[in-house]
């Protein structure tokens, strides 16, 4: 186990989010840490990154990365007329 360092707050939390749901994919871990608009520990950026993916907003696949949280204004109007059970 690592020592953890330093911990992310809020702020560089929904910064990656927002980075991942406006581009959809990206191809590495690397690409999305040199795109961020400020920059930040690479171990703090793996803790989040270990964050979103534990509550199944993003997933990893074959090295790339994948926001699959179901945010989709859409669908969330779609829940909100459908038929309560």
């Amino acid at each position: 186990m690592t020592k953890v360092i330093h911990e992310p707050n809020l702020q560089t939390i929904l910064m990656i989010e927002n980075a991942l749901k406006t581009s959809g994919t990206y191809p590495t871990k690397k690409q999305l840490w040199k795109s961020l608009p400020k920059k930040i520990q690479y171990q703090t950026f793996n803790r989040v990154l270990e964050y979103l993916e534990s509550s199944n907003k993003i997933t990893f696949n074959t090295r790339k990365i994948i926001w699959i949280f179901p945010d989709n204004p859409k669908l969330k109007q779609l829940l909100d007329s459908s038929t309560k059970l």
